[in-house]
């Protein structure tokens, strides 16, 4: 399982909230190494969920095209049979 940038960010963030209020040097450190660890993650991430965005716009592009793009249209009277020009 990939985490998702949100995840990341989140994780960022926490870690920048514990450097900033320790008063501990090495505790302060570790911190922002794992604060820009995470920052580096939500890139990723970003790129990964930016590419699974294009794939499912393009996968659907692909399935109006090859059933065609015209919705149905709603009718009233279920049995009525609609003609498609």
């Amino acid at each position: 399982m990939t985490p998702s940038s949100t995840l990341c960010r989140t994780q960022e963030a926490l870690h920048r909230r514990q450097a900033a209020a320790s008063p501990l040097i090495n505790v302060r450190a570790i911190a922002e190494k794992a604060a820009a660890a995470w920052a580096g993650e939500a890139l990723r991430a970003d790129e990964r969920e930016n590419r699974e965005r294009a794939r499912s716009s393009r996968a659907a592009a692909e399935r109006n095209a090859s059933t065609g793009s015209q919705p149905r249209p709603v009718t009233s009277d279920s049995d009525e049979e609609i003609e498609w020009t």
